[in-house]
């Protein structure tokens, strides 16, 4: 099963934090999570980085289980299968999917996500993830804005729909579902 999940700023509400270990299902302890930074470009981004840290450790995830990445080279499936999830953070969006397209990110993220991985996207994270750049993930059709004062209402998602997320919100996407929670 797919388990995408897209948010504006993190686990900002319980509800999201909880959807997430929903969907990983193991002990905290045994969590192993890939945490990639490359998108924190700018001074205001990389500030925002220790609060994308503390999401992880704030689920009982042992900071030796957190495994920061930058997309310098592409890392291997066989590497990628060792992590429980993919959390991507943050920054600069046109940064972020001109790396992932570089690297050739997409083909091993959708085998990753295929073989049960988890991609967690933050802001930046998740845009790339939606249909709104065409070198990015694609995961999602819909074009997707983040940090929206008023967001799309919480329910099922078309494909066709422009998403809007606020702080507070997050879209789960499992194999052919798009939902908005909060």
């Amino acid at each position: 099963m797919k388990k995408i999940l897209l948010t504006s700023a993190g686990f900002e509400n319980q509800n999201i934090q909880n959807k997430f270990m929903g969907l990983i299902n193991k002990e905290p302890k045994d969590i192993k999570v890939l945490f990639i930074t490359t998108a924190a470009i700018e001074p205001d981004a990389i500030m925002v980085l220790p609060k994308c840290l503390e999401d992880l450790l704030n689920c009982h995830i042992s900071m030796e289980n957190i495994t920061v990445y930058d997309m310098h080279k592409l890392i291997e499936i066989e590497e990628l299968k060792k992590y429980d999830a993919v959390y991507v953070c943050g920054g600069k969006t046109s940064y972020l999917a001109d790396r992932m397209n570089e690297v050739g990110f997409k083909k091993v993220i959708d085998e990753y996500i295929n073989h049960g991985g988890i991609y967690i996207g933050v802001s930046a994270g998740s845009v790339a993830a939606s249909g709104k750049y065409k070198n990015g993930l694609n995961f999602i059709k819909n074009i997707l804005d983040v940090h929206c004062a008023d967001g799309t209402p919480a329910g099922e998602i078309k494909t066709t729909d422009e998403i809007k997320l606020t702080d507070n919100q997050a879209i789960l996407v499992t194999d052919n579902n798009i939902t908005i929670i909060e």
